[in-house]
């Protein structure tokens, strides 16, 4: 038997061996959950949602969709919707302001004391900083006659086509402006580069020369401003509509249409300007009275036909109206009008001539009441008697809201015994805008995504609106706007 020491001995070789069996197999386990702990702090970082190009997917989508969302384009129209007259649209895109147009209208009935009316351009005067230049579509009044006013308050840079220019010269120099303002003369088919927008020049047809509509392109499409249009296959100076260019944009894709609602209620087409000379070549050939023709001062074309059937018949011409006078100046000076030598005759001279070897050519076809046709047929006008012997053409159709002072003025003339001859009685006038079929070849040609009639009152604007819905434009992206409201 083993004595007790060999006993004793054995029983410490036993606790050594377990002591050491516990401290080694710790030592494995603390191992193991360090192991554990840094796995776990690895997984967020390398997981396999990472790796899920599903995930991966959506996440970039939505970091796209901030980076690369456009800043909307703003349309204000400041005037010319639900009214005739002083048109001015504001296009504004980020820090970027571009202005189309900017003219007055004719005061109503009700405004006594108040000679013209301009729009409301707070907006622009609060943003002036924005404001990179005013583009003008056209030179009548109701689209050029509030540029002086505006720039009495805000002097930004003018871009027009040659004519226009001209007749916004004199407008300013009347206004002492001339040497302050900056305006570029544009050919028609150039674009003007503003920076985020781009403005293009392309040839219209309209009731005065170098009218032009615009293909505005900004970063979130291409917006066509037709300006005042009509389709015009045979025009006087030979300078049809650029359908060809119109065409290129519409294959291009046009996000919105602003398009001229002036005749939208009338059927068919209008008549060419070139079916007037015929008419004054009927009435002056057999005349032997004097012959007195009220028509736009801006109508060239018109004063033209007038001066070439009166050159036929032999007829001296004098002009009468301030207006008149210079606006026949400046397309002389520019080349837009030709007039043999020896036509001309000073408005002094008249009476040294007789009735039938003599027209006067003079304002007034809207029956305003400063005009020189108004105090002619009120007994006023200092040069100017109207006798029985007269025959007074009226070439021009009341402008909405001037019927009855038009009235007035023809009431008055047959009471003094004048033979008055107007748009009711004879085919005197065209008008220069499109009728129902002219609207309609725009809108397939330019193929529109969005559509704002602009340029009408309330009734033309829907029936504008109702074409373009027949010609597959869905109703909801039709806009009837009213003015100094955000598009």
């Amino acid at each position: 038997m083993p004595n007790t020491k060999e006993i004793e001995q054995n029983e410490k070789r036993v606790r050594r061996e377990k002591t050491s069996k516990r401290v080694s197999t710790g030592k494995r386990e603390k191992d193991v959950n360090a192991k554990s702990s840094k796995t776990e702090r690895k997984k967020p970082i390398d997981n396999k949602q990472k790796r899920n190009p599903r995930n991966s997917k959506r996440h970039t989508n939505k970091i796209e969709d901030v980076r690369f969302k456009k800043s909307p384009l703003k349309i204000i129209p400041l005037g010319g919707l639900l009214e005739i007259g002083k048109n001015i649209t504001v296009f504004e895109y980020e820090n970027e302001i571009i202005i189309v147009d900017c003219g007055l209208a004719f005061p109503t009935e009700d405004m006594l004391g108040v000679d013209l009316v301009v729009a409301d351009t707070t907006y622009l005067e609060k943003n002036k900083d924005k404001i990179k230049g005013m583009v003008i579509t056209h030179g009548h009044e109701d689209h050029i006659g509030g540029i002086p006013y505006f720039l009495r308050q805000v002097n930004v840079p003018i871009y027009a086509t040659r004519f226009t220019v001209g007749l916004i010269k004199n407008k300013l120099e009347e206004h002492n402006l001339l040497k302050s303002t900056t305006i570029y003369e544009v050919e028609q088919g150039t674009t003007v580069d503003f920076g985020k927008m781009k403005v293009e020049f392309i040839r219209t047809s309209h009731s005065i020369p170098d009218a032009v509509g615009f293909a505005i392109y900004t970063p979130i499409g291409i917006v066509m401003h037709t300006g005042d249009f009509k389709i015009d296959y045979t025009p006087i100076d030979g300078q049809k509509i650029d359908f060809g260019r119109l065409a290129e944009i519409g294959r291009k894709g046009v996000m919105l249409l602003m398009s001229d609602s002036t005749n939208s209620e009338r059927k068919g087409f209008t008549r060419s300007e070139s079916t007037i000379g015929e008419v004054f070549d009927e009435l002056f050939m057999h005349c032997q009275k004097r012959i007195v023709v009220a028509t736009f001062a801006s109508n060239v074309h018109r004063v033209q036909q007038i001066i070439d059937a009166s050159v036929e018949n032999n007829r001296k011409v004098a002009i009468c109206g301030r207006s008149m006078v210079k606006m026949i100046e400046t397309a002389c000076e520019l080349g837009y009008m030709n007039i043999p030598k020896n036509t001309l005759i000073d408005i002094d001279m008249i009476k040294s001539y007789p009735d039938e070897a003599l027209t006067i050519i003079t304002t007034g076809s809207q029956g305003e009441p400063m005009s020189a046709l108004t105090r002619m047929a009120a007994g006023e006008h200092k040069k100017v008697e109207i006798t029985p012997n007269d025959l007074i053409i009226i070439s021009a159709n009341p402008i909405p809201g001037n019927e009855k002072f038009v009235s007035k003025v023809i009431d008055d003339l047959m009471q003094i015994g004048a033979e008055v001859i107007y748009s009711s009685l004879a085919d005197i006038h065209v008008s220069g805008h499109g009728c129902q079929e002219e609207q309609k070849l725009m809108l397939s040609l330019i193929k529109p995504k969005y559509f704002m009639p602009v340029h009408g009152e309330y009734r033309q604007l829907i029936a504008h609106a109702e074409t373009a819905e027949k010609l597959g434009i869905p109703h909801e992206n039709i806009f009837i706007m009213k003015n100094r409201t955000c598009a």
